[in-house]
């Protein structure tokens, strides 16, 4: 069974790829390996090794500690809201952060602001 820290850097490597728009085969290429070895880090069935987060972190241009934020020191993921543990794990989701930040700044922004009102009132 998948150590809980493990699914969630496999987690947090999935979000940020899908997020920036790379596939699997293109961060594999740019690490060097398999893109079935990245599937395995995805899934939490393998561990990341140190060195291998630090390419895959450079690969897409994140810190080494983008894959360990929202865990607790006990590696659970921690509670944070309402929202579903694996919500950027939904291709939905990401497709949904991807044309948000498509759109230009200042109608971003009248957005953002309109979505926040709405879900104070909800």
């Amino acid at each position: 069974m998948a150590h809980p820290v493990d699914v969630h850097v496999g987690k947090r490597i999935r979000h940020r790829r899908w997020l920036i728009g790379m596939t699997q085969q293109q961060l594999a290429e740019k690490v060097g390996i398999k893109f079935q070895q990245i599937q395995k880090y995805e899934t939490g069935a393998n561990r990341v090794s140190a060195s291998r987060l630090w390419d895959i972190s450079d690969a897409l241009g994140v810190d080494v500690s983008f894959f360990f934020e929202g865990l607790h020191e006990d590696g659970k993921a921690v509670e944070k809201t309402r929202v579903p543990d694996d919500l950027m794990g939904d291709k939905e989701a990401l497709d949904l952060v991807r044309s948000y930040y498509a759109i230009p700044e200042n109608q971003r922004r009248r957005l953002f602001e309109l979505a926040r009102v709405l879900s104070d009132v909800a």
